[in-house]
């Protein structure tokens, strides 16, 4: 029987069904690649870890909003919107507790200008955010980020860190009215954010999170115990010890510490139950004339962009791949994000964001360890925004300042400690004077040129010494092989 042989338009309809096909299923392939992938980065690594390390974050990002909703107009309600959302999809992307903090320089110019009101903070947002993306884009950002010596990441590292630390003592030890950014004098030592609260809380984070040592303790024999007996006793005790320390090592201190704080919030306005309106806000396109504009780039985002190209990229993709070993993000992806973020948020009146190695930290420190943290932090923000929205900020107003201070106080420590790796005298030397005019002159990119200036010195004067001229800008110090 003879077989039938297909026709040439019967063979190309076949050829281009199996192509068909190979494609779907490479688009079902890639989907579910994806969809893993989100699954994996949003994965629990600890329940009550990843909710404590959520309040790592506060410290930095409540005092800020909140002065800004207080003092500027803003919308709180639309900013915890947008930066929920911010914080599920980069705790999808990234897989680490990828920080979404507001934009400090662009806050201080807000706080410290009455006319730079909330369109000039939506216009430098803007900017901002569209000169990050245009880097990440055409990939200047990383070669920016090849080229910066590590112990110049670290001087910035160190010097926002220790900022932190010391705008949290100033929150602790001196009353604040954050709407003016100003200190009304020394804190009182007792009542609901009085001096010894804000100890109590200290002492209690510390030894939840900074006890990690074993104690082994002295053991003395009962006279009349045999050595059986003994063992006995011995051995039980140590079960009890161990699970002792096993609860209260387990406690989320920070997140203990936030609540704390929100009820002692409620407890020192009680009226301020019957204030709240429930609903989101009205969500609105913000209006921004050609003066807006224009002040919100020269005021706001030339000032902001050296501090977002260092602290929360460059910054944030070194400490990254310090703290999770095998997640090391591209200077890319980091700056496209937070392109994307504020061109998507900031035309509607959110506050304009980015990442921030404080902020890393700060979660880092308190347990957090995959993008759960984060995911969690931002749907707790997008419920608020679309149940209280603004009228959150009159819970936050009655919120214990100190309480906050000691929340940014272990978030600037935790970045400081970053720099410890810097070994030789050399690296530490380019690290401290970077650190130090960053701190004395108020000014990241200060600090940075400066650091520049004395690391390419260093490498020129090692190069006369009969160095080769490709040493001068490595990483390594000149005198290792």
């Amino acid at each position: 029987m003879a077989t039938e042989i297909p026709s040439i338009p019967d063979l190309e309809t076949a050829q281009v069904s199996t192509q068909t096909v190979h494609a779907d299923s490479n688009t079902g392939f890639c989907s579910t690649v994806f969809l893993q992938k989100v699954k994996t980065n949003l994965v629990f690594r600890s329940k009550w870890a990843e909710l404590n390390g959520a309040m790592g974050d506060l410290g930095t990002y409540i005092p800020i909003v909140l002065a800004l909703t207080l003092a500027r107009g803003l919308n709180l309600g639309t900013t915890l919107i947008f930066t929920g959302i911010y914080n599920i999809i980069t705790g999808a992307i990234y897989g680490v507790p990828m920080p979404v903090q507001p934009m400090k320089s662009i806050a201080a110019e807000a706080l410290s200008e009455a006319d730079f009101g909330v369109p000039e903070i939506m216009a430098a947002g803007i900017l901002t955010g569209g000169v990050l993306l245009v880097l990440g884009v055409t990939g200047l950002m990383q070669q920016v980020y090849k080229l910066i010596p590590l112990s110049v990441v670290r001087g910035i590292q160190l010097a926002q860190g220790l900022s932190f630390a010391l705008a949290a003592v100033k929150y602790v030890k001196t009353k604040q009215d954050l709407p003016k950014s100003k200190s009304l004098g020394n804190r009182p030592w007792f009542g609901l954010d009085g001096l010894v609260l804000c100890i109590v809380c200290v002492c209690f984070i510390v030894i939840v999170n900074g006890a990690a040592s074993k104690n082994h303790g002295c053991e003395t024999r009962e006279e009349g115990t045999d050595d059986h007996d003994y063992d006995q006793q011995v051995e039980g005790r140590r079960k009890r010890t161990s699970r002792v320390r096993k609860l209260i090592f387990s406690l989320p201190s920070a997140f203990l510490v936030f609540v704390l704080g929100v009820v002692l919030a409620f407890i020192r306005r009680p009226k301020v139950v019957h204030e709240i309106k429930f609903g989101p806000s009205s969500l609105e396109i913000v209006r921004i004339s050609k003066h807006a504009w224009k002040k919100g780039f020269i005021n706001g985002a030339i000032p902001q962009l050296p501090l977002s190209i260092l602290n929360s990229v460059i910054a944030v993709c070194k400490l990254s791949s310090d703290l999770f070993p095998g997640k090391d993000f591209s200077a890319t992806s980091v700056s496209v994000t937070v392109g994307l973020m504020n061109l998507a948020g900031s035309w509607f009146g959110a506050m304009p964001c980015c990442h921030g190695a404080g902020g890393l930290a700060g979660q880092y420190k308190f347990g957090g360890r995959s993008g759960a943290c984060v995911a969690l932090l931002g749907a707790a923000k997008l419920i608020l925004g679309l149940v209280l929205g603004n009228s959150l900020a009159l819970i936050l107003n009655q919120f214990p300042v100190g309480m906050l201070g000691v929340l940014l106080l272990f978030a600037g420590v935790e970045l400081a400690m970053a720099s410890r790796d810097m070994n030789n005298k050399e690296d530490s030397f380019v690290m401290l004077i970077c650190t130090s005019v960053s701190l004395v002159g108020s000014s990241a990119a200060l600090g940075f040129l400066c650091g520049m200036i004395v690391f390419v010195i260093l490498r020129l004067r090692s190069w006369t010494k009969g160095q080769p001229f490709s040493t001068i800008w490595t990483r390594q110090n000149p005198e290792q092989p």
